[in-house]
C-alpha cells in the first residue's frame, strides 16, 4: 500500500484508468517529448524513426510553418526567416543576447521581450517556442493515441522568473497543460536515481546548446533533495560553435560576410565541432557565394585550445554550487553528465579532473532530462501503482528574491537555494511623518544594487493610516510555488489594508499579447477540426461508395430499373461531393444514399434468409 499519493489536485486518476503524460525537455538544439510505458520512461518518435526534435522553426510567405527536420534545410537559404536556438532569447532584451552581431535575424527591440521580424510579421521568442512544443504535443497525442492530461516542462535551474513564465506562457500557446516546470539537472537526477537506484551527493552537470547548470542533489531513500544550484544562463554549446566560427574568419582573413553565408559558415563549424567528438581531426570546406573558397582543418587539440576559457567559465558555477552546499569535490559520489555539448572530450576531461573520477555517461545525455521529466509527470497525473516505490522532489530557487529599499539597495526576502515551494514574510515601515501609500519594487538576483539585479515587478499599497514615521507595520510576504514563479502581498497590519501582485515579469508578454495569441490558436485550431472533420467524412464516404457498388454488383437484380437508376443518380452525386470542401454537404450526401438503400438493403437481407433456408424443415433450425 502506497504511503503518498502524488497528484496534483483534480487530477487524481480514477480506478483503472491511465492519464496521459508526457515530459518535454524543450532544448537549444534539440527537443524531445517522453512518456511512461508499462512502467518504463521512453521518448517518442516521429513517424520516421526520429526522437529527438530540431529546435528550429521557419516562416514562409505562403503562412505555413516548418519545425524540425522540414526547416533544416531552409537555414543556409532562408536564414532571416528559419528561427534556430530561440531558447537564448527567451525572456531576454535585445541587450541581454550574446552574439547579435553575427546572428542574421532582424530584430526588434521593443519594451519587454526581444521581436524577430518574419515574413509572417514580428514574431516573440514565446510565439517561436510554441511551434516547436505544439509539435511535440501533436506528436505524443499520435502515438498515444488521445488528449494529454498534462506535462511537465523543464528548464535550465539558472532560468530567472522571465524566463520560466515566458516558458510556461509558451506552453499555453500550444495547448499543453503545464503540470509543473522542472530544473533540467533535477529531472536528469530523477532518471539517473531511479534508473539505478543510486543513493548519496551527486552533481548534475548540463551543458546544453544555450545554457550551462550545476546542481548538487542528495539522492536518499526516494528524496530528491536539490543541496544548491548554480549557472549561467548565456553559456551553452553555441558558443563552442561561434568560438570556431571566429576562428575560421581570423584563418581565412574573409571580409564581412553576407547573412546566409555566415549561416552556412556557422552550420559548417557545428558540424565540425561534433565530428572532432569521435574523431582527431575535422575539414572545413566551403565555397562562398563571392566564390571565395574556405579550406581548413582543425584538430581536437587546437580546438580544445580555442574553447579552454569557456571550459574555465563553466568551473565558475562549479565552485559556487560546492560552496553553498559546504561540500568539497572529494565529497561528491558521482557526476551525471547533461546535455548533448558534454559529448565534447575536453568538457569530460576536465570535467574528471576536477572531480577526481570520471563522470557518468551510461544514461543518453541529450534523453535523460526528458525522461525524468516524464517520470514526474507521470507521478503527478496520478498514474503510479500502489507497489511502486513513492518519491520526493525537493527543488531550490536559483536567484534570491527581494524588494528595492532606499537608496536603491535591495533587500533579499527569499535566498537562493531556497527549496520550493516557499512562503517568507518581512516588515518594512514607512519613511515620512504622515506617509499613506507605499511602491513596492521587486527584484531577483546576488547583487546589492537594484540597477544590477532584474525587476521583476512593481506595485502599490495605499490607505495606510498617517503615522509618524518608522510607527506603520507593513508585511510583505513572498509566495513561490513549486515551478518557481512569485506572488508578492503587503498587508498594514493595523488597518488591514492589503495589495498584492502576481509577478509577470518585465521581460514577459502582456496579458493582451498572450491572450491574442491564444485567439489566434484557437482561430488556428478551428480550421484544424474543419480539415478532420473533412478527412473524416471523406473515407465515410469512400467507404460507403465502395459497399454499395460491391452490394450493386452482386444483387442488383433485386432492383427494377427505376429504382436502380435512383440509386445510381444518388450515388453519382456522392461521388462528386466527396471530392469537394465542404464536409457538411458530404454528410448530408452519405445519409441520402443511406436512405436510397434502405429498401434493396431490406431486400438482400430477405434474400439471404430465403436462400439460408431453403431446403430445411423449421426443427431443423438451431435456436
Amino acid at each position: 500500500m502506497a504511503l503518498l499519493q502524488i497528484a496534483e489536485p483534480g487530477m487524481s486518476t480514477e480506478p483503472h484508468k491511465h492519464r496521459l503524460a508526457v515530459g518535454i525537455d524543450l532544448g537549444t538544439t534539440n527537443s524531445l517529448v517522453a512518456t511512461v510505458r508499462n512502467s518504463i520512461a521512453v521518448c517518442l518518435a516521429d513517424e520516421t524513426g526520429r526522437s529527438m526534435l530540431p529546435s528550429i522553426v521557419r516562416y514562409r510567405a505562403d503562412g505555413s510553418i516548418d519545425v524540425g527536420q522540414s526547416a533544416i534545410q531552409a537555414q543556409a537559404s532562408d536564414p532571416r526567416n528559419t528561427i534556430v536556438s530561440v531558447k537564448r532569447f527567451m525572456g531576454r532584451g535585445l541587450k541581454d543576447v550574446a552574439h547579435v552581431e553575427t546572428m542574421p535575424y532582424d530584430f526588434e527591440d521593443s519594451p519587454g521581450m526581444v521581436r524577430l521580424r518574419t515574413v509572417q510579421g514580428v514574431k516573440s521568442p514565446v510565439e517561436i517556442s510554441a511551434e516547436i512544443l505544439r509539435t511535440l504535443r501533436l506528436r505524443a497525442e499520435a502515438s498515444l493515441g488521445g488528449a494529454l492530461s498534462g506535462a511537465v516542462i523543464t528548464v535550465p535551474a539558472y532560468f530567472d522568473d522571465a524566463q520560466r513564465q515566458a516558458t510556461k506562457d509558451a506552453a499555453r500557446l500550444a495547448g499543453l497543460d503545464v503540470l509543473r516546470l522542472l530544473n533540467e539537472p533535477t529531472a536528469a537526477a530523477v532518471a539517473y536515481g531511479l534508473d539505478n537506484a543510486a543513493e548519496g551527493t551527486y552533481a548534475v552537470y548540463d551543458l546544453g546548446g544555450g545554457t550551462f547548470d550545476l546542481s548538487i542533489l542528495k539522492l536518499s531513500r526516494g528524496v530528491f533533495e536539490v543541496l544548491s544550484t548554480n549557472g549561467d544562463a548565456s553559456l551553452g554549446g553555441d558558443d563552442f560553435d561561434h568560438r570556431l566560427f571566429c576562428w575560421i574568419l581570423e584563418e581565412s582573413k574573409l571580409p564581412p560576410l553576407s547573412s546566409t553565408d555566415s549561416r552556412r559558415l556557422q552550420i559548417k563549424a557545428r558540424e565540425a565541432k561534433e565530428l572532432l567528438t569521435a574523431c582527431e581531426e575535422a575539414p572545413i570546406h566551403l565555397v562562398l557565394s563571392t566564390g571565395e573558397e574556405i579550406n581548413l582543418v582543425i584538430s581536437r587539440d587546437q580546438f580544445a585550445q580555442l574553447t579552454r576559457h569557456l571550459v574555465q567559465k563553466t568551473l565558475g558555477p562549479v565552485r559556487k554550487a560546492l560552496r553553498d552546499a559546504g561540500l568539497s569535490p572529494e565529497e561528491i559520489k558521482g557526476v551525471v553528465m547533461v546535455g548533448g555539448a558534454t559529448r565534447m572530450p575536453h568538457i569530460q576531461r576536465a570535467v574528471a579532473e576536477y572531480f577526481g573520477q570520471e563522470p557518468l555517461t551510461n544514461l543518453d545525455p541529450d534523453k535523460v532530462v526528458a525522461l525524468g521529466a516524464a517520470m514526474q509527470a507521470n507521478a503527478l497525473v496520478g498514474n503510479r501503482k500502489e507497489d511502486d516505490e513513492d518519491w520526493l522532489l525537493l527543488d531550490v530557487i536559483p536567484l534570491s528574491l527581494g524588494l528595492e529599499t532606499m537608496g536603491g539597495l535591495v533587500e533579499k526576502v527569499v535566498p537562493r537555494n531556497a527549496t520550493l515551494p516557499i512562503a517568507r514574510a518581512q516588515e518594512f515601515t514607512t519613511f515620512k511623518d504622515g506617509q499613506t501609500a507605499m511602491a513596492f519594487h521587486v527584484v531577483q538576483g546576488e547583487r546589492e544594487l537594484v540597477s544590477d539585479c532584474r525587476s521583476l515587478a512593481r506595485f502599490e499599497l495605499r490607505g495606510i493610516p498617517p503615522m509618524v514615521a518608522g510607527a506603520a507595520r507593513i508585511r510583505v510576504a513572498f509566495q513561490v510555488d513549486a515551478d518557481g514563479l512569485l506572488s508578492v502581498s503587503a498587508r498594514e497590519m493595523s488597518s488591514g489594508v492589503e495589495a498584492s501582485v502576481l509577478v509577470k515579469p518585465s521581460y514577459g508578454l502582456s496579458d493582451d499579447e498572450i491572450a491574442g495569441m491564444l485567439q489566434a490558436g484557437v482561430e488556428r485550431a478551428g480550421d484544424d477540426l474543419v480539415v478532420r472533420a473533412l478527412r473524416e467524412q471523406q473515407v465515410e464516404a469512400d467507404r460507403v461508395i465502395e459497399a454499395t457498388e460491391q452490394a450493386l454488383l452482386k444483387d442488383g437484380q433485386l432492383l427494377d430499373d427505376g429504382e436502380r437508376a435512383q440509386i445510381d443518380e444518388v450515388l453519382a452525386r456522392l461521388r462528386s461531393l466527396r471530392d469537394g470542401e465542404d464536409h457538411r454537404a458530404i454528410k448530408a450526401g452519405i445519409e441520402a444514399l443511406a436512405k436510397a438503400t434502405d429498401e434493396f438493403a431490406a431486400r438482400r437481407m430477405d434474400s439471404s434468409i430465403r436462400s439460408a433456408l431453403a431446403g430445411h424443415k423449421i426443427d431443423e433450425i438451431p435456436v
